[in-house]
């Protein structure tokens, strides 16, 4: 943990340091090594918390990026007793949990279930395969409008692990390089929304600046109910338009002229963007989703 209590104040570990434990007000002691990233820990090997891993040097940059007291916040279920501590929990009670290591399918669901209102922010350097399969993957689609892409098959680009999360998974393929990668998709974050539309899954791409940025500043990050519905309206009218292009001609009929797929893909992008109301922005690429202000 980055923060214990001491004289009833947050500090962080230093040299010898003594404090309680902000969950369970047992002791804990200050771990300030060469090899690990400053803590404290428990004095048994046993974490109160049953969700607790080692921090990352990844972990600890990502919460840095918020405010001090947004980070680590306790959360107590008055039902159950239960008790854990958030990485980070906005003002608006957005939960975000940063994912470096393996996680059960199982206690990936018990999370979500206790933490409700949350995202999560993988690290997709942990594993080598994991990025060259998403960019062969992402290959193969091109967004659908401002930083949204279809995925038919997202299991052949995406950890399977994810695929079933009710909550929006964020990927992080730069890791703890925070310099510009010359691969500009690494500089970019990639949000797999819960659900599907149309059957397929959503993917919606966004900078690391503007998710710092506009996280803490309302209840959900993206509005993902209405976004799948967009999308799939856009879907379906795609679809009819092209029923409607394959119909058999009648008797002594002439060919009609069919539209070419650049103006009615460009006619139903147009419609979706009205719908979601998302400025573009010039200044950044166009793989980039503009999350739209409430």
């Amino acid at each position: 943990m980055k923060y214990a209590l001491a004289a009833g104040q947050r500090v962080e570990a230093s040299p010898d340091g003594r404090a309680t434990c902000p969950t369970c007000n047992g002791e804990v002691i200050a771990k300030c090594g060469s090899y690990r990233i400053w803590h404290w820990a428990h004095r048994g090997m046993q974490d109160c918390d049953s969700w607790a891993e080692k921090e990352t040097e990844w972990h600890r940059a990502w919460k840095n990026r918020f405010p001090a007291d947004h980070q680590e916040v306790v959360l107590h279920d008055g039902q159950s007793g239960e008790r854990h501590v958030a990485d980070v929990r906005t003002s608006h009670g957005l939960v975000i949990e940063f994912q470096h290591s393996h996680l059960d399918p199982k206690e990936r669901t018990e999370r979500e279930s206790f933490y409700g209102n949350m995202l999560w922010v993988v690290d997709g350097t942990r594993l080598k395969g994991d990025y060259p399969r998403f960019l062969k993957g992402i290959d193969r689609h091109r967004p659908i409008i401002n930083g949204h892409f279809l995925l038919a098959f997202p299991e052949e680009c995406l950890p399977k692990i994810w695929l079933e999360s009710s909550v929006p998974v964020i990927f992080d393929f730069r890791g703890v390089d925070a310099s510009e990668s010359s691969d500009h998709l690494k500089n970019v974050l990639w949000c797999l929304l819960p659900g599907r539309a149309e059957g397929n899954a959503v993917l919606v791409g966004m900078s690391p600046e503007q998710f710092v940025s506009v996280a803490p500043s309302r209840a959900q990050l993206i509005q993902v109910m209405e976004t799948l519905a967009n999308i799939s309206q856009v879907l379906r009218e795609l679809r009819a338009q092209q029923r409607y292009w394959s119909l058999p001609l009648p008797p002594g009929g002439r060919p009609l002229r069919r539209p070419s797929p650049r103006f009615w893909d460009f006619g139903s992008a147009v419609r979706l963007s009205n719908r979601m109301r998302h400025p573009r922005c010039k200044s950044m690429p166009k793989h980039i989703h503009q999350v739209p202000d409430q």
